[in-house]
């Protein structure tokens, strides 16, 4: 069975739900609408990395992607571990930061990470609905029940500086959220973070970083296409080159 078939036989296994439309989260003037896989399914990574690869997400339990009419600006990327080339603005970031260590842990409600998440929501998005004081909710978000989430933990000395949260499968890791100390701006923490994704998906011989979704439209989703080669879905296949162009 090759992987294309393998994809197939999984969603037609999948029920899904398409949500009415609402607001969207990256254009002011668009609304969304969100297909989402049946919250009863049974879910597991190796599921998961099948959907990834059909251009799904997870925010917590949900597994969704975005299914919107006939606009296609939100695109999901992913980056060829072995292939990917560091810019010079981004070697200049890795060094920058060799004074920080990084723990890999299992996934957990830690304290410490939740006041961090707290000030960076505060700084970068205020009033955005996510800057509210509620572990619960910040836990329903970045975590899920059937989910091998890890969390990349970056500590100078004894300062937490940054976390980023990765879903881990068997040939691939999902970036799905990092924050980190907004008082440091000029360490570029979220460049840094994903560059460590990377070198440690190269040492561990995993091929694929998702990197979510990539508009062009958006400064909070078009940074992506700073990472290269990246890798663009256009509803049936991967591409090098975006489905916008």
């Amino acid at each position: 069975m090759n992987d294309e078939t393998s994809l197939f036989d999984t969603i037609d296994q999948l029920r899904f739900y398409v949500s009415p439309p609402h607001p969207c989260s990256y254009l002011d003037t668009k609304e969304a609408i969100t297909l989402f896989v049946d919250p009863e399914a049974r879910m597991d990574m190796s599921t998961y990395q099948q959907l990834s690869r059909a251009g799904f997400r997870r925010s917590g339990n949900f597994v969704y992607r975005p299914h919107c009419g006939d606009c296609r600006s939100c695109v999901p990327v992913r980056l060829p571990v072995a292939d990917f080339q560091a810019s010079r603005s981004q070697r200049r970031c890795w060094n920058r930061n060799r004074d920080l260590s990084l723990t890999i842990r299992p996934a957990s409600y830690e304290e410490d990470h939740y006041l961090l998440y707290r000030r960076y929501m505060l700084s970068r998005h205020p009033g955005g609905g996510m800057d509210k004081d509620d572990p619960e909710a910040y836990q329903r978000v970045m975590l899920a029940e059937w989910s091998d989430t890890r969390l990349f933990e970056f500590r100078r000395d004894d300062r937490l500086m940054a976390v980023a949260i990765v879903d881990a499968a068997e040939n691939s890791l999902s970036a799905v959220y990092t924050f980190f100390e907004p008082d440091e701006p000029q360490r570029s923490l979220g460049v840094y973070a994903v560059l460590s994704q990377l070198e440690h998906a190269r040492q561990s011989g995993i091929d694929w970083l998702y990197l979510g979704y990539w508009n062009p439209d958006t400064p909070k989703m078009a940074y992506k296409n700073a990472y290269q080669p990246l890798q663009y879905f256009d509803g049936k296949t991967w591409r090098d080159r975006s489905p916008l162009e």
